[in-house]
């Protein structure tokens, strides 16, 4: 039997248009807009839809991409896609705990704004920066930056491709170092701060208050969490993993590995663009690997595994 799972995409993935085939298409993903409208008072359709320079501002783009995550998925789930477990890069583990039955979505959309203000006012505006370093292993960008102040890893994306973060003068070191350790290329990324760096861990610690006024339910199917790469069935260490996520690396190579090892072979990855089943590529080519980010890819998808069912 097939193993499924529903994979979701982390911040920079946003642009100007997503979800609005979905949004004039479907119901069901117009009721989710109109939800985190209303919930937020921020108009989501303008802000999803329309150009304009608040979707790259962390503040709105962690509850815009839950937004546009959470109607594409429940389309996907109406039409008979179906997950035997979640995952999601960083932002995207909100989207992975609501498909899992973990969190409302109205709590996700709510509580995704307060860890975007959060995580944007952690840190003096370009102050911080993170930098993709590709053709180092991670134990090698591990030791290279292990003894350097103020500079470490965030995310684990696929073999090749490990993300720095810390302070602007440290990332710069280190970018120094790691050239000279192999590194092919350095690539700064275009974020507002220092993410998933212990320099976040006051941010992490708010959010865990804001954490206890959300109430979870019992998971129906696990999920993967960023922070250790385990499966996680017991809802109650959730908040606690949230909160810890926002300073913690993102183990994504080790989730993805995890599954592979539980006897997933079809990742469906649900949100704009194509980044995480690029990272898929170079993880495993033995997999099966779909991406929803329009209307039209949901419709071949669905094709695609009813031939297989």
């Amino acid at each position: 039997m097939s193993k499924v799972a529903f994979i979701f995409p982390g911040q920079g993935v946003q642009k100007a248009g997503m979800g609005k085939d979905f949004y004039d298409q479907y119901k069901t993903a117009a009721k989710v807009f109109d939800q985190a409208t209303e919930l937020l008072g921020i108009d989501m359709k303008k802000l999803c839809f329309e150009e304009n320079d608040r979707l790259d501002q962390t503040e709105y783009t962690q509850a815009a991409l839950v937004t546009v995550c959470m109607a594409m998925e429940r389309v996907a789930e109406e039409e008979g896609l179906v997950a035997d477990v979640t995952a999601g890069l960083s932002l995207g583990e909100y989207c992975a705990i609501v498909t899992a039955g973990g969190m409302k979505l109205k709590d996700a959309i709510r509580i995704t704004r307060k860890r975007g203000l959060l995580m944007q006012n952690a840190i003096p505006d370009g102050q911080g920066a993170m930098a993709a370093v590709l053709g180092l292993s991670g134990e090698i960008v591990e030791k290279t930056v292990a003894s350097m102040e103020g500079v470490s890893v965030a995310n684990y994306n696929c073999p090749g491709q490990i993300v720095i973060t810390g302070w602007n003068d440290a990332v710069e070191k280190a970018a120094e170092r790691l050239k000279a350790a192999g590194a092919k290329r350095i690539l700064p990324l275009k974020v507002s701060g220092p993410f998933h760096s212990p320099l976040l861990k006051e941010a992490g610690k708010e959010l865990g208050e804001e954490l206890k006024s959300v109430e979870l339910s019992e998971l129906q199917i696990p999920y993967v969490t960023n922070v250790t790469a385990e499966y996680v069935s017991e809802i109650d260490q959730t908040k606690a993993l949230l909160a810890k996520q926002v300073a913690a690396s993102v183990r994504w190579q080790q989730s993805i590995e995890k599954m592979l090892s539980q006897g997933v072979d079809t990742f469906i990855e649900i949100g704009p663009g194509r980044t995480l089943t690029g990272f898929m590529r170079k993880i495993s080519r033995e997999v099966r690997t779909y991406n929803i980010s329009t209307v039209e890819d949901l419709k071949k998808v669905v094709n695609e595994l009813c031939k297989i069912h």
